[in-house]
């Protein structure tokens, strides 16, 4: 009687439900490099080397602790590159008599592993990922029959569940349950940020890079210089690395953005939740912990775990309760193809110009440079998003369907027409001056509100509103802007939707290839 275990990329943990409790000498687990999931977007190549090389490095941690793994490399000449084609061939090879397994995180790989069965012949347990705090069934107990599914109030529930940062009176610690107006502040100039842990690429990882070198030079993103963590051990560090240096002046400069800073005060443990390599109930225990120990800030603490348990955890509910239909959401009736710059980062906006290049060369920008410029100038501009949400599934290390989509598409898209964010993330120019030191070496000046040489965003932000005036008007959070637009002259809202015009007019749609073949 053997079972065969498959396990995914992104499940690389020890703990994972499917390894519980099962018999080392009757199971064999199967970890597969698949072409199929390297290229249905063509993810960026540090994004591939980090997963295939934390594959290799989890298949080797199993083996040393007594498990059979069955290891298909990605240049093994018998690999078919369909996942479902090497369970099957797995399961024959090894004689199965039945599959264990925990469900994928992403919608199209559910439907993958809901075809094993037949395509082997054999039961298939699939098991819920007990990883999350938040299970699938118990998100949708608690969306169902809401009106509005705000963050806030799942994230409430959360504390509650976990008692994390909770009194024993069942009252949040110290108060509130949102200290996010004591979190936007722009640092001063001069503070020594305190880098993530780099990790010096071992034997196996340079072999995974070589690898990546050879058969993905065609996708988007510099491979090297690679130093992220890629085993359990290396995201412990880094995560001790944060809780130490970094958690308590994270939540003061958490929006902030500053030119050659890549991390700031930021974690960068997305990549080890969102592979395995950590799991978010330690994560925020361990920040928790800070805070009792007095050696972190009560602020700084609760924004970052509001990011893990809060919306992490949201985004994956949210993401299962509109999925098929998410994928296709486009409320706003946005056509413009990707601009083309989003690619190469020549651009004269050097918000935009300085996030792409950090993107290109870390596979990172943080959740600010995410929304306020990269996404903010795609709803603008009237981006197709489902070609923005491609975009950001290729670029960022971390980016996995079911949290980059719900993201995009829902918070910084307004696509879903509101089930996610309560208005459209919208911002001119003042924003993004307020909160970076983007704009004051930038070409296009942010003070001038139209004209040739105003910053674009300026201009864009009211064409926006006032292309969506009929849908956006009656939003409560958005009745003093348009107030604002409708005491304007007619000659100055034309001078906004003429300028804005004419430099849409400029951008250049992406060339085919890019995101996927």
């Amino acid at each position: 009687m053997t079972t065969l275990i498959p396990v995914l990329g992104d499940q690389l943990s020890g703990t994972l439900a499917s390894l519980r409790d099962q018999d080392r000498a009757t199971s064999v687990i199967l970890l597969v490099e698949v072409r199929a999931e390297t290229q249905y977007v063509k993810h960026h190549k540090k994004k591939i080397a980090l997963i295939f090389s934390a594959m290799r490095h989890f298949a080797a941690a199993l083996e040393k602790s007594g498990w059979t793994v069955d290891y298909v490399r990605l240049t093994d000449p018998a690999n078919t590159h369909n996942f479902t084609s090497e369970v099957t061939r797995a399961a024959a090879r090894h004689a199965a008599t039945a599959i264990r397994t925990v469900e994928g995180a992403e919608y199209r790989v559910r439907q993958m592993q809901d075809d094993w069965s037949k395509a082997t012949g054999l039961p298939v347990d699939i098991l819920h990922d007990d990883r999350f705090i938040c299970s699938i069934p118990e998100f949708m107990t608690w969306a169902q029959g809401r009106k509005e599914h705000r963050m806030e109030f799942f994230y409430r529930d959360m504390r509650r569940k976990t008692g994390l940062l909770m009194d024993p009176n069942g009252k949040p610690t110290g108060g509130d349950w949102n200290y996010d107006k004591e979190n936007r502040q722009t640092p001063p100039r001069g503070l020594n940020y305190p880098a993530p842990l780099r990790f010096e690429p071992d034997e196996i990882t340079q072999d995974v890079l070589t690898l990546v070198a050879a058969e993905f030079a065609d996708h988007f993103g510099d491979l090297e210089p690679f130093a992220l963590p890629v085993t359990r051990a290396h995201a412990k560090q880094a995560l001790k690395h944060f809780i130490d240096t970094a958690l308590p002046d994270f939540g003061r400069y958490q929006d902030a953005m500053i030119a050659g800073q890549d991390y700031l005060y930021h974690s960068v443990l997305s990549l080890c939740l969102n592979t395995g390599l950590l799991e978010p109930l330690e994560v925020c225990e361990a920040a928790a912990a800070a805070y009792d120990a007095g050696l972190a800030p009560l602020p700084a603490t609760e924004g970052f775990i509001r990011q893990i348990a809060g919306w992490r955890e949201y985004m994956r509910g949210m993401y299962w309760w509109d999925m098929p239909e998410f994928a296709t959401r486009n409320a706003l009736d946005a056509h413009r193809p990707l601009p083309d710059f989003y690619w190469t980062g020549d651009t004269d906006m050097r918000c935009l110009a300085q996030s792409i290049d950090q993107t290109k060369r870390e596979a990172y920008a943080h959740h600010i440079q995410r929304l306020m410029v990269l996404g903010n100038f795609a709803m603008l501009a009237g981006v197709e998003p489902g070609e923005i949400s491609d975009w950001f599934l290729v670029v960022y290390f971390d980016a996995y369907e079911w949290v980059e989509m719900p993201n995009v598409i829902g918070m910084s898209q307004f696509a879903d027409g509101g089930m996610i964010a309560s208005k459209p993330y919208a911002g001119g120019g003042a924003y993004i001056d307020r909160m970076s030191d983007y704009c004051g070496r930038c070409r296009y000046d942010v003070k001038q509100k139209t004209g040739p040489d105003a910053c674009p965003f300026n201009a864009l932000y009211w064409d926006f509103l006032a292309r969506h005036e009929d849908k956006l008007k009656t939003n409560m959070r958005l009745r003093t802007v348009y107030a604002s637009w409708n005491r304007m002259t007619d000659e100055r809202r034309a001078e906004y939707r003429t300028s804005a015009a004419t430099f849409l007019h400029t951008l250049e749609p992406a060339r085919p290839g890019y995101a996927r073949d």
